[in-house]
């Protein structure tokens, strides 16, 4: 009986595992079967198409300064920053207390995964302690007969196992508002892609208000060719 519980335990978390995870480099595999082993959270959504080209898309995921320029100018909340780091891996801030950083660890066409690491300070949240995430992040994107469609996954491990307890009566809200800012975020980036294919230009004035002269630069080259 012991030796059958072993192998239905041993089914379930095979089961459990994402398929994409024996894609990812070796130096990305541990860290990210560590995420899905000890989630707390597990998040997934769909986002309804948009009239985006998938290369306009792509322009902006790959381009995380501009994407942040482009989000404050449609003033979107909280008003993101991005900063890009000398390994490659980007940060988000809101200069409120909420940050991320990003690693890329994955990325076939259609195809990208993250490693995330995020906090929200204390005071940021409606709850009396700081929050701190690892999060393993499956993104894929294809243009479908009605627009650009994604489908996001997203794996949560809180940073402790005593914040796990302590967060415990929080869980809900918690899951909640992680659900509806990743949905939040996945429709947004989608629209103002959407407005760029329309009508590019229209950014052009507001980024430059804005003063990011790297964002600027890359949006002259990527969508007026300059």
């Amino acid at each position: 009986m012991r030796a059958l519980m072993f192998i239905l335990l041993a089914m379930a978390i095979q089961a459990q595992t994402p398929a994409f995870l024996g894609q990812l480099p070796p130096s990305a595999q541990g860290e990210a079967l560590d995420i899905v082993k000890r989630a707390d959270f597990i998040f997934e959504t769909r986002t309804p198409p948009k009239h985006v080209r998938l290369a306009t898309m792509e322009k902006l995921f790959d381009h995380p300064r501009l994407a942040s320029a482009m989000w404050r100018h449609c003033q979107f909340v909280p008003g993101f920053y991005a900063f890009i780091h000398p390994d490659g891996a980007w940060s988000i801030d809101d200069t409120r207390g909420l940050k991320g950083t990003l690693r890329l660890v994955y990325q076939r066409p259609g195809h990208r995964v993250y490693l995330v690491d995020g906090l929200a300070e204390k005071g940021r949240l409606p709850i009396p302690f700081a929050v701190g995430a690892k999060m393993l992040t499956s993104y894929r994107y294809w243009e479908g007969k009605n627009g650009f469609e994604t489908h996001l996954q997203t794996w949560t491990a809180l940073d402790s196992a005593v914040l796990g307890v302590v967060a415990r009566p929080f869980r809900g809200y918690i899951k909640g508002r992680q659900d509806e800012f990743i949905a939040y975020i996945n429709g947004n980036v989608a629209t103002f892609g959407e407005f760029a294919d329309l009508s590019p230009r229209e950014f052009y004035g507001p980024l430059k208000r804005d003063g990011d002269p790297v964002a600027l630069r890359e949006f002259e080259a990527l969508f007026l060719g300059r």
